[in-house]
């Protein structure tokens, strides 16, 4: 399988992001009008059967970049209809639904917003406009619009000072959101001037995130549906039939889990599976939505 990152708008970014090391700007320049067109032709002229596109924060604009990101995707969907496109490092577009719809509704195969860290250090790791909550309501909100069969894709660093139980709380938290594929990261510091590594995970550990993030349905989350807090409870397999006053929010795990040092949001291996994925899902659907044949006269 052929498959490329682009990145578009990327020349300044306009947040303040401890982990990164892409230029930022207060003022940033406005994106290329022509831009999706280039990106979309210069994409289809190589060859691909996966694209990854991904783009910087643009707050200061009147839709948040949204525009941009669907017109891309858009453009590159009628020159190649069979490509997989998957939008990675989407803005949580402080929460706006109808930035969030623009994007998903666009054709995209894949909608990919990290949460970068557990939710006890979004604040000391993400920009201050960034939050766990938001970014959940993101992905909840891309699953609702997108079409069926488009998986929703997330992603966490390790070594900022997580414990191992904020990492399984998160995984748990993110999965009930509907999300389909997560990956772990080794966080490495761009430069002295960023946030400092806190510990370099072993291997070891995270081929356990991966084995725990594939198979999460040896015990349930139930959410009461007025608490934030939720309750641990340990079911036997057969006794899935829960009072209606809860939902249950982690029966089974992640359909895909790329966990390891080097493993990136983009991560390569991970793309064959997702694609996989994509082509098992469109089959499923259109094999649903075929009529049945004809009784024989």
């Amino acid at each position: 399988m052929n498959a490329v990152t682009s990145v578009e708008k990327c020349q300044v970014d306009n947040a303040n992001i401890r982990f990164c090391n892409v230029k930022t700007s207060r003022t940033p320049p406005p994106p290329d009008p022509d831009e999706p067109s280039k990106v979309a032709e210069a994409i289809a002229s190589w060859g691909l059967d996966y694209v990854v596109i991904t783009s910087v924060d643009r707050d200061d604009l009147p839709d948040q970049g949204s525009g941009h990101f669907a017109e891309t995707v858009q453009k590159l969907k009628i020159l190649k209809p069979n490509m997989l496109i998957e939008a990675l490092g989407i803005p949580d577009f402080r929460g706006d639904p109808g930035c969030v719809e623009k994007v998903s509704k666009s054709g995209l195969d894949v909608f990919a917003h990290n949460i970068e860290t557990v939710e006890e250090l979004q604040s000391a790791v993400r920009d201050h406009r960034a939050n766990f909550k938001q970014s959940l309501e993101v992905l909840k909100l891309a699953k609702e619009y997108a079409d069926a069969g488009t998986l929703t894709k997330t992603s966490i660093m390790l070594g900022c000072g997580e414990t191992p139980d904020q990492v399984v709380r998160t995984m748990e938290k993110v999965r009930a959101a509907g999300v389909d594929v997560m990956t772990f990261g080794q966080y490495m510091r761009p430069s002295k001037r960023h946030m400092p590594v806190s510990e370099y995970i072993t291997p070891e550990a995270f081929e356990k995130y991966r084995i725990l993030g594939m198979d999460m349905s040896g015990t349930w989350k139930i959410l009461l549906e007025n608490t934030i807090v939720p309750v641990l409870l340990c079911l036997e397999f057969k006794e899935r039939q829960l009072d209606v006053t809860y939902a249950p929010v982690c029966g089974q795990g992640f359909r895909y889990v790329a966990s390891g040092p080097m493993v990136r949001s983009s991560y390569k291996a991970g793309e064959f599976y997702i694609k996989s994925m994509i082509d098992a899902d469109r089959a499923m659907s259109w094999a649903s939505s075929s009529p049945s044949p004809l009784p024989a006269a």
